[in-house]
């Protein structure tokens, strides 16, 4: 039995070559390891054609044309969070034909669109856009030296449950942090934990999960600046800087007041 299924060109030639030379079909056949049948073809072939090259096989008709791949790309990127289904929909309402959720996502690959998890970030208005450019342009010429005195510090709260875990978007390869790819979110839902850490060039500081209850300016006084932002600056010295944010516990006056009775500055 055959086990060779298609002939390149080169071998067909051979197989004519050695049968005008006098070699029965079933010896070329044979040698080239497939059935008597393939060899007569090709003989049949080349007697009437002259040629016994492959002939053009017409593949499988697209399902789409050139418009309607464009169709589909500039959905997706009008709607970054439009799924398969709604495209494959909005296709048959534009066209009148139904197309199958491969063909879509092997046309938004051609386009160099890919199913990803956007990007979740916080919400920031004119304003605090202002002065974040700002600041970065205040310190963009600060020397690793200075950065050493600094201990940058937040807190984050993780939730049990994720809100955007399914939600995918189209978007074209490292375009990860373009703005149209992230969702802005500023509200947590389900139960959660809220964690405080610092770092600087030095190291991170250690964690410290708030449990239980509200923090306020006390509890952030006396869970925070006390046991790790107090000693971390007797360690760094008079050039200590911390840089917190603008959340109402660190900015109660109660916190104000115990960094100015012990020296501690804060960044702007």
């Amino acid at each position: 039995m055959s086990q060779r299924r298609r002939l390149p060109n080169s071998f067909r030639w051979r197989a004519v070559g050695w049968m005008e030379m006098g070699l029965s079909q079933a010896d070329a056949a044979r040698r080239l390891n497939v059935s008597r049948s393939v060899v007569q073809r090709l003989w049949d072939q080349y007697q009437s054609e002259d040629s016994v090259s492959r002939r053009p096989v017409p593949g499988r008709p697209r399902a789409t044309t050139p418009a309607e791949d464009r169709f589909l790309a500039l959905s997706a990127r009008r709607r970054r969070t439009t799924t398969v289904p709604q495209l494959v929909a909005d296709h048959f309402q534009a066209s009148g034909r139904r197309i199958s959720a491969t063909t879509v996502r092997n046309r938004l690959h051609n386009a160099g669109l890919y199913a990803r998890r956007p990007v979740v970030c916080v919400p920031l208005n004119g304003r605090q856009r202002r002065n974040r450019l700002c600041w970065a342009r205040e310190h963009v010429s600060w020397t690793q030296q200075q950065w050493a005195s600094v201990l940058f510090t937040d807190e984050s709260r993780f939730i049990m449950e994720s809100d955007s875990g399914r939600l995918l978007i189209w978007r074209e390869q490292r375009t990860r942090y373009h703005q149209s790819n992230t969702v802005e979110r500023h509200i947590y839902r389900g139960g959660g934990i809220l964690v405080w850490a610092g770092i600087s060039l030095g190291g991170p500081t250690d964690l410290h999960v708030f449990h239980g209850g509200t923090v306020t300016g006390l509890r952030y006084r006396d869970e925070i600046l006390d046991p790790y932002v107090r000693p971390y600056a007797a360690a760094i010295g008079n050039d200590f800087i911390l840089m917190d944010d603008n959340a109402r516990p660190p900015r109660a006056r109660i916190v104000e007041e115990y960094l100015e009775d012990h020296g501690l500055e804060r960044m702007e």
